[in-house]
């Protein structure tokens, strides 16, 4: 076996994500035997001494029979009332089944503000320590009943890469109705599935779908995105089948696994590069790429072509290439009002005051692409 498959095999803590595909059927909703397999799967590796947290989709699908939905809505209020239903009852299934082990579980219910904001992200961090160091399973969902935009996106995926950073986990589990990663359409019997991916080089390249079940939101899309979050930030993640939990939860012997960087992102430059909403961009030319990505130099305003947004010195700015691709995020210095005067000069050409870095280099993260 690989390092990392050694790594997640022997992880402490852990969080394990569930996709709605998994867990319910368009038709009759929440299919309990598919919770109570994926429960046994937990309840073995929590036996063994390991602390989880659940990250559960479903709710919306969850909801779907209760209300004689045939199939996902696509407008929000029915969404979000679907959401009001089924998290009632995932919520009851989860402690019924978690109960055939006497574990008790504990409902989290975040939207990604709450791990974006400071002050929401220490209160969340709290709340899981506390329910771990009690022995309660923590089961989180995104908060869909109030949540607006993050339902379209398949934000679940996001939030687990941000919870498992949150609580300090030593691995991530993403389980959904693929057994791995593939260079194309898993469909296609002429893709590869992708055993291991130890840096961004393995998964260049790969075009990955949506989800075609019409219960779950992100599809391999999200997975891919949320598996290089968690990576990027230190922690090795399997992306697996749910029908196959027992054998990842236990030996990590199935679906792909990606190796964690080197070292663990600090709290504050994980909320920073991954967590904190970005309130516009700054476009640098190729010299300033090179000294923020490979150099870890602050950003001078002599390498900025140009700027998107209406922000604030303090706020998050994202930091994008010639070609439009994001390559770092960081704390802006100056208002977007001041910086058309500033832009592409040199520091002696500006006046004394505006001399100092647009983005300072401790405020700001390299982002893996």
């Amino acid at each position: 076996m690989s390092e990392t498959r050694l790594a997640i095999a022997a992880a402490r803590r852990l969080v394990v994500k569930v996709g709605s595909s998994a867990l319910t059927t368009a038709g009759d909703g929440l299919d309990v035997s598919r919770l109570d397999a994926l429960v046994d799967a937990i309840a073995e590796r929590a036996g063994r001494g390991a602390q989880l947290v659940l990250v559960s989709s479903g709710a919306i699908g969850a909801g779907l029979a209760p209300l004689s939905l045939r199939k996902r809505p696509r407008d929000l209020p029915t969404q979000q009332a679907a959401a009001s239903v089924g998290q009632l009852a995932l919520a009851h299934a989860y402690a019924e089944s978690f109960g055939r082990y006497s574990l008790t579980v504990g409902q989290v219910l975040l939207t990604s503000d709450d791990v974006v904001r400071r002050s929401h992200y220490r209160n969340a961090q709290r709340t899981f320590d506390r329910l771990l160091a009690l022995g309660a399973v923590p089961v989180v969902n995104e908060n869909d009943t109030v949540a607006t935009e993050e339902i379209r996106f398949g934000d679940n995926d996001r939030l687990a890469a941000l919870v498992a950073h949150l609580i300090g986990a030593d691995a991530l589990v993403l389980l959904s109705d693929v057994d791995g990663l593939y260079d194309g359409d898993p469909r296609d019997g002429a893709t590869r599935k992708i055993s291991e991916v130890n840096g961004e080089s393995d998964v260049e390249g790969i075009s990955v779908g949506m989800s075609s079940s019409g219960l779950g939101t992100g599809g391999m899309v999200s997975k891919l995105a949320a598996a290089r979050t968690a990576a990027a930030a230190g922690i090795p993640v399997l992306l697996a089948a749910a029908a196959e939990a027992s054998d990842a939860l236990t030996a990590a012997e199935a679906g792909t696994a990606f190796a964690a960087a080197d070292s663990r992102l600090t709290a504050r430059r994980f909320w920073l590069g991954y967590a904190a909403g970005a309130t516009g961009k700054l476009r640098l030319d190729d010299g300033a790429v090179t000294a923020v990505v490979r150099r870890r130099r602050s950003l001078l305003a002599t390498g900025i072509t140009g700027i998107d947004g209406d922000f604030q010195a303090g706020d998050v700015v994202d930091l994008v290439d010639p070609g439009d691709r994001v390559v770092a995020r960081g704390v802006v210095a100056f208002d977007a009002a001041e910086l058309p005067n500033l832009i592409g000069r040199s520091s002696h050409e500006l006046p004394a005051e505006f001399r100092r870095e647009v983005v300072h280099a401790d405020d700001l993260v390299p982002l893996r692409r």
